[in-house]
């Protein structure tokens, strides 16, 4: 590969970086699959009877949430354990999942 060849290619490969999200979004699908457990106690109503809603959060909120409870750094052992059997892929599903409902209040 010749020089101005190489150069062009470190070039493409920049901007393609540069116009690429920072983080990948989660899967919406695989979030509402796996949403079950959540909305046993979250209502998708967004009402707040005792439980906070989690519906219509941002994407960025609900992910530093949860890797909160996963660190224990928020005090709650249930969301502790549900937050820890998620896998950072699952989260940020969730997080898409939730992020796109909007609640019915």
């Amino acid at each position: 590969m010749g020089r101005r060849t190489a150069t062009r290619v470190v070039v493409a490969l920049a901007a393609g970086l540069a116009s690429a999200p920072v983080e990948a979004q989660g899967d919406r699908a695989l979030g509402e699959y796996l949403s079950s457990e959540c909305v046993t106690c979250h209502q998708l109503s967004g009402r707040y009877q005792g439980i906070p809603p989690i519906v219509g959060w941002p994407e960025q909120s609900f992910v530093e949430i949860m890797e909160e409870y996963r660190s224990k750094k928020r005090d709650n052992q249930v969301m502790q354990t549900i937050a820890g059997k998620f896998s950072k892929d699952e989260v940020a599903a969730l997080a898409a999942y939730f992020g796109s409902v909007k609640p019915k209040n």
